[in-house]
């Protein structure tokens, strides 16, 4: 982060000055080897004095630079065990500048692309001094955020802080647990869900949810994409290929299982199943797809696979993540919001929230100071 300098002790007591600017992550720290600093650093370190030692100023210099190097790597050694905080956030960082560098700037959209009055990005949903209530504990307080249309939005914050239940406040799946009470808005486009105006299955059709663990269907592959449109009244079989073989393109996971769609879900592996659930989900062509947690379960390589559609899929739709992964925010998330306790403590775009936080707290969350 911008102008950002951790001091970091370890049990020892030893101190060590980050100096490193998130900003323009992959700067070292001074002093560490190759950074500003590095040659001269520590010399004289243990009252040795390379002026003077003997042999030709050439040889001082060199010998004084491989000393200096064999400190500072043992340094940095001792860093890398201790100093996890710093790390966790270079890691966010650097996710943030390769982001940036692929995209040609924070949160960038094409000229006109999803543009409102005053080239203000259009809003696929608006949230007014939203506030939930589980009996007699405030669990949601007076949020108020815009979500851009075509467009990815994380929601990031410790376990508890609220993340989850606001995602399901945007297509009311808080409504099925007792004792819930809500007070605000929550407007899709130009319709407060809320109000009467709209019936639950019409807003879950338009506002889909893909959940942390796979779920597909004790059904086909085909039938569970087809189970969407068939609840809608869509019963023409070339009318439901078309919609399934789509669906499945778009979630990447056609030429997996085009060959054998009526083989069982269960059949296919993690990864699989939670595209499976995407493609069902898009089966009933959504303007929103919520997803919570949805790699929270998969290794590394499926979870690769999810991003990189994820990515792909805002360009149709709007797209709103829950996510403890902070790196994973970084790679693919426009904009960010950070929860605390129940609050919205700040949200604005990715890059500039990881880089330059305007809260103590979201600084304090993304170096691992807490959460």
């Amino acid at each position: 982060m911008d102008q950002i300098r951790d001091e970091i002790r370890d049990e020892q007591g030893r101190q060590v000055t980050a100096g490193a600017t998130l900003v323009t992550p992959g700067v070292m720290p001074a002093g560490a080897p190759g950074g500003p600093g590095a040659a001269g650093t520590l010399a004289g370190a243990n009252g040795t004095n390379p002026a003077g030692s003997g042999g030709t100023p050439g040889q001082e210099r060199a010998a004084t630079a491989q000393a200096d190097g064999r400190r500072a790597a043992a340094r940095a050694d001792r860093d890398r065990e201790g100093d996890g905080m710093w790390r966790g956030a270079g890691r966010v960082a650097v996710a943030v500048r390769e982001r940036e560098g692929a995209t040609g700037g924070p949160g960038r959209q094409a000229a006109g692309e999803g543009a409102g009055p005053g080239g203000e990005p259009e809003a696929a949903m608006r949230v007014e001094h939203l506030n939930l209530y589980y009996g007699g504990f405030h669990a949601l307080k007076d949020i108020t955020l815009a979500i851009p249309a075509r467009s990815i939005t994380a929601l990031i914050g410790p376990s508890g802080c609220g993340k989850s239940t606001f995602l399901r406040t945007l297509n009311r799946m808080n409504d099925m647990i007792q004792g819930v009470r809500i007070e605000g808005k929550v407007w899709l486009r130009d319709v407060d869900i809320y109000s009467g105006a709209m019936e639950v299955e019409e807003l879950r059709a338009r506002v889909g949810m893909v959940f942390q663990q796979p779920n597909p269907f004790p059904k086909s592959i085909y039938d569970n994409v087809a189970y969407g449109p068939r609840i809608h009244g869509i019963r023409d079989r070339r009318r439901l290929d078309e919609i399934v073989e789509s669906s499945l393109r778009q979630a990447a996971l056609w030429d997996e299982v085009k060959d054998d769609l009526r083989r069982s879900a269960y059949s296919l592996s993690g990864g699989q199943q939670q595209r499976l659930c995407i493609a069902r989900a898009l089966a009933v062509q959504p303007e929103v797809l919520l997803m919570d947690e949805p790699t929270s379960a998969l290794d590394p390589a499926a979870t690769a696979r999810i991003e990189d559609l994820v990515t792909e899929l805002k360009k149709q739709y709007t797209i709103v993540i829950v996510t403890h992964n902070m790196q994973q925010a970084a790679r693919v998330a426009d904009r960010t919001a950070f929860f605390l306790s129940g609050e919205l403590i700040e949200y604005g775009p990715t890059s500039e929230l990881f880089t330059r936080p305007r809260d103590r707290r979201t600084e304090d969350y993304i170096t691992g100071r807490f959460g």
